[in-house]
């Protein structure tokens, strides 16, 4: 199991610090309320990811918003469990005027000595000195003792006596290719030329549809049938696109289990889409990336198999060379650095996520080429069963079917 290291630091009481943690109470308290409230009127409990994209708080960094969410689904969570001995133990009903405020890393920044604590776009950064290396999360909470704010920071170490680094895989998640999984010697780079035509189709369809239907008289019956043409073709394109992720998912879970992989880390890139415009065509296909739905299938698929998955910031991580540690922002797919160091771009970006995990520099004399792997209708089927389970004959011949450049 992996290690925590905690420092913490004392901050005087400000007004900056005030309305951070009373914005923080906001949240927390709109989230029990809107919870209990949707359980006794329509006696349903809502996830944590629903409650999340309901409750935003614009004073707080997006993720921050999500971890205070999430901590009142711990709370709930542990009553739950504590309940089955305890009958006594009271669920979280409380409200908070106040609360406690969790940085991500993704909200972090550390230069020259100086900690900067995103509180997302138009708001002003908490800054304070600090004589650390960056750390992977920041909790600040209220001290009664002392009287002041109190600033909490988290390192994570791997123990190397625990934790075996050929056991960790990283999955690096792209537009262009579905998945590139990186295990520290294997890199796999999964196809998705079939999944962008069907988008492409899809939004050419979408736009030919609407444009005979917009002629068409409302209410008229030409204009239902074309409606109801409509649905049924976009239908089919989006149970296709479903099918060609999901067996992609399944491969790469079959050829984990095969290589004996006891943790995935998945780059974190659910921000990518705020503040940017790259231009129209560019912010349509950004837009329409299905990286949710791949992680998703990912992480269900790998829990039923006994594989631990984790998310982890992918900030520079198809940037940062693999030999000399520099960054250079690559072009097309090829990354090239003036060490001579030459690889696949996403085949970095695994890589480096892995290495950003284990806390260790890869070896890149130990990397072999990356393979690639292409879709077909039978690349892996629910009547098929994992690879290590079938004969090493028939191994051998799916392999020479599906990986190549």
């Amino acid at each position: 199991m992996p290690q925590y290291i905690v420092r913490k630091i004392k901050l005087s009481q400000t007004s900056q610090l005030d309305e951070l943690a009373r914005a923080a109470g906001e949240l927390y308290s709109k989230t029990l309320v809107s919870f209990w409230r949707t359980v006794r009127k329509k006696d349903v409990w809502l996830s944590g990811y629903s409650m999340e994209k309901w409750h935003i708080s614009d004073k707080l960094h997006a993720h921050t918003s999500d971890a205070i969410t999430q901590s009142f689904y711990a709370s709930l969570k542990s009553w739950r469990a504590r309940r089955k001995t305890d009958p006594n133990s009271k669920p979280p009903r409380r409200r908070r005027w106040f609360y406690k405020v969790i940085w991500k890393q993704s909200a972090i920044k550390l230069k020259d000595g100086k900690l900067r604590l995103s509180n997302g776009k138009g708001n002003e950064p908490l800054i304070v000195d600090w004589q650390w290396e960056k750390p992977k999360i920041i909790e600040m909470g209220w001290n009664r003792n002392s009287q002041c704010y109190e600033l909490r920071s988290c390192y994570l170490k791997p123990c190397v006596e625990s934790v075996e680094s050929n056991k960790v895989a990283a999955a690096d998640l792209g537009e262009i290719h579905p998945m590139v999984i990186a295990d520290g010697v294997n890199t796999d780079i999964y196809n998705g030329r079939l999944l962008r035509s069907k988008r492409q189709y899809q939004n050419k369809l979408k736009a030919q549809l609407s444009k005979l239907i917009h002629q068409k008289k409302r209410g008229s019956k030409c204009r239902k049938r074309l409606i109801k043409s409509k649905q049924k073709q976009l239908a089919k394109i989006k149970n296709q696109i479903k099918d060609i992720e999901h067996k992609l998912t399944s491969k790469a879970v079959s050829i984990l289990k095969e290589r004996s992989i006891q943790t995935l880390v998945i780059g974190d890139v659910r921000d990518i889409r705020k503040n940017v415009d790259y231009g129209k065509k560019a912010n349509q296909k950004l837009h329409q990336w299905n990286f949710g739905s791949i992680r998703q299938k990912l992480e269900y698929k790998c829990a039923k198999i006994g594989i631990q998955t984790e998310l982890i910031s992918e900030e520079y991580t198809s940037q940062e060379c693999l030999s000399c540690r520099k960054r250079n922002k690559p072009k097309n797919r090829n990354y090239q650095c003036s060490c001579s160091f030459q690889f696949h771009r996403d085949g970095v970006g695994s890589n480096n996520i892995r290495a950003k995990y284990l806390g260790q520099v890869p070896v890149v004399g130990l990397m072999a080429r990356p393979s690639g792997v292409r879709w077909n209708p039978h690349l892996q089927c629910n009547s098929v069963n994992f690879l290590a389970e079938e004969s090493p004959e028939l191994l051998e011949r799916r392999s020479d079917a599906v990986h190549g450049e």
